[in-house]
């Protein structure tokens, strides 16, 4: 399968010649390394949600999932629900970023005359600008940040100009402006467009802007962080000073931003994953390569345990194959020649080359070539929970989001050509289930058509095409039509989920293929006993269980449900003379399934913070009574104090729970 996208960066027109229309789309790392602007050494902003929840009272990760999406600071009594425009929605916020950009900079430079100005996008948080400057300083950000106000409060306007080439040129050799002209040589457009704040600064742009400077709202603008950054991202040129900035309409959407942000914090996986004590990475063994602790192993076992059951239940059938294969291998699905440079060295095994695999689609396919395949025998699916890996630089490597070795949920299906339609259909009624289980019900889906460089006819794009399409429509779920953004292999349907705070996630993705049954010379026996060339579909749903597990760490902000929890209950002791008892519960317990544990050794208020801080689902609390009436007192972290119960009772009720993913 493809590797999953990098969340979208709309890019802006700084200049026509640096943001043409054919990257405006594209993932911000493509559009960086297209046109030399890589991300910066710090994480950029995340993607905004579609609403932001302010409230006046401490935020509790508690909500059930289903809560969640709605309320994602838990059960505060007073909310105000603060919708935030993107860029694509508000041409008003574009143009208010875009000046802001151009704000900063004049503001720079007033303050800090020697530093050179470079390039100033919007972002989809906000803006930066790089510049060729020392080092700031906080301090140095909140002096920026006054000079910004105090150019706002004058009301300047912003004025577009456009002027001859070599216009262009003479104005930048008197400023002294080296980066400029650089981005002036790469302008191949006319005429050259100025836009001036006022009769004190100006730049090379396109537009848009607002009318004057008067038009920001200073209170709903902040400057957030600086960050280093290679001019043109090569590391041998200048390392510049990235700034970064968030702007919105108004004050309100400002502090809804803000409490955002604290929100993601709180959740950031990475934090989370130590402190529950889930996973980590390990230096001493390399970068990118994911440690799954006992607490995350478990709960990848239930992932996979479910994955598995699903998928025998539709009619699926397992695989496990190898991790290395010879390099030739890659040769003919067409790896090395497209993909090598994600691609590990390859290995001297007797002589003979071996490569790492960056996919599991060809393994498949051997499996597949391994006997003569009827029209009968159709629809043929195979499914693998298969470990790849893919090389990543060091300073792209981010958590359990991008790492260097990570398992896909990988399944293929090869099919007839009037059985597309109907297999697609099933993988989509596969994917609402898994991913509901999750508390997932909302989607950004698209449909990726025909690019200009393509292989298949025209038929068999045309057919499959329009089986995606009716798959959808037969769905009922709403879809955006990316013309041309299908692979040269076959059109495909990508599948975003919506977390907790309204944050979009690549996950699941549907692609036919007529590319790998060519090059691996597949074919089945027809009616007249012919040979025909089946179709091949690819599809993962959760996409890869490391980054799918760091989006459920951030969407339950740790605090995962009864059915998926590492810990479902913790059996708690008010003395010491309750423990054997205690320890003979936990392991009737045990032996039933349940995830369960004895804590002891410290008072019993302390066990139970203890408990709460670990986000354990369920206490049950043993004193004498208990001991001498054989029943537990359940206390709930969402609920309090459910009850006594005898063991049974509470056996029964946990396996209920558990079975239906509910809470007790």
């Amino acid at each position: 399968m493809a590797a999953p996208s990098a969340p979208l960066l709309r890019s802006h027109p700084h200049h026509r010649a640096l943001f043409p229309s054919s990257l405006r789309h594209r993932p911000a790392a493509a559009v960086a390394s297209l046109l030399g602007f890589p991300p910066c050494k710090s994480n950029s902003p995340r993607r905004l949600p579609y609403t932001a929840v302010r409230s006046s009272s401490t935020a509790s990760p508690s909500a059930p999932v289903e809560e969640a999406a709605a309320a994602p600071t838990g059960d505060a009594e007073e909310q105000e629900r603060v919708v935030l425009p993107t860029n694509e929605s508000s041409d008003v916020l574009l143009r208010i970023r875009h000046t802001c950009a151009h704000v900063m900079a004049m503001a720079v430079q007033k303050l800090f005359p020697k530093a050179k100005v470079t390039i100033g996008p919007w972002i989809d948080n906000g803006f930066y600008y790089d510049f060729d400057m020392e080092p700031l300083t906080d301090k140095d950000l909140k002096k920026v940040k006054k000079e910004m106000d105090r150019i706002i409060r004058r009301n300047l306007p912003l004025v577009r100009e456009e002027v001859s080439r070599e216009e262009a040129q003479k104005r930048i050799e008197a400023l002294n402006e080296p980066y400029k002209l650089e981005i002036l040589e790469s302008i191949k457009e006319e005429p050259i467009t100025i836009y001036h704040i006022g009769e004190e600064w100006w730049d090379l742009c396109a537009g848009p802007h607002v009318e004057s400077t008067g038009k920001i709202d200073r209170k709903a603008v902040e400057l957030e962080s600086v960050a280093g950054a290679y001019w043109r991202g090569d590391e041998k040129n200048q390392m510049l000073q990235r700034i970064y900035g968030t702007a919105w309409e108004n004050e309100d959407q400002l502090k809804a931003y803000i409490h955002f942000k604290e929100e993601a914090k709180r959740r950031d996986h990475r934090r989370l994953g130590q402190d529950l004590d889930l996973f980590s990475i390990q230096e001493d063994a390399g970068g990118g390569l994911v440690f799954w602790h006992p607490k995350g192993a478990i709960i990848r076992h239930v992932l996979e345990d479910s994955w598995k059951q699903i998928h025998l239940q539709h009619g699926y059938d397992l695989l496990y194959t190898p991790h290395v294969a010879k390099a030739d291998l890659w040769k003919i699905s067409g790896h090395i020649d497209f993909y090598k440079e994600n691609m590990y060295n390859q290995m001297d095994v007797e002589d003979e080359m071996y490569q790492l695999r960056p996919m599991n689609c060809p393994y498949h396919i051997l499996v597949y070539k391994r006997k003569l395949h009827s029209y009968r025998d159709f629809p043929i699916r195979v499914a693998e929970l298969g470990t790849v890996y893919r090389y990543e630089l060091s300073g792209s490597l981010h958590g359990l989001f991008r790492v260097r070795g990570f398992t896909q949920d990988d399944a293929h299906i090869f099919c007839l050509e009037n059985q597309i339609q109907d297999e697609i259909r099933g993988v989509l009624d596969l994917t609402e289930q898994i991913l509901g289980q999750f508390g997932f019900r909302y989607y950004e889906i698209n449909l990726s058509t025909r690019p200009e460089k393509s292989v298949g006819t025209d038929d068999i794009w045309e057919k499959a095409t329009i089986a995606l399409k009716n798959a959808l429509d037969d769905k009922g779920w709403e879809y955006k039509v990316d013309e041309g953004g299908g692979a040269f292999y076959g059109p495909k349907i990508d599948l975003k989920i919506e977390d907790a705070l309204g944050r979009k996630w690549q996950c699941s993705t549907v692609q036919v293929d007529f590319n790998l049954p060519e090059r691996f010379d597949i074919t089945y026996v027809d009616s007249n006993s012919e040979k025909k060339r089946p179709i091949m579909i690819h599809r993962a749903i959760l996409g890869s269980l490391e980054r799918f597990f760091g989006v459920l760490i951030e969407h339950y902000a740790g605090d995962f449900p009864l059915w998926l929890a590492p810990t479902q209950a913790r059996i708690l002791h008010v003395t010491d003379n309750e423990l054997q008892y205690c320890n003979e519960v936990a392991s009737e317990l045990k032996s039933r399934g349940f995830r369960v544990e004895v804590c002891h050794g410290e008072r019993l208020p302390k066990l139970i913070r203890n408990a709460e801080t670990q986000k354990v689902p369920l206490m049950a609390v043993v004193g004498p009574k208990e001991v001498q009436a054989r029943t537990l007192t359940i206390r709930s972290r969402h609920n309090g104090e459910i009850g006594t119960m005898p063991v049974d009772e509470f056996t029964t009720r946990l396996q209920l729970a558990v079975a239906n993913k509910s809470s007790l």
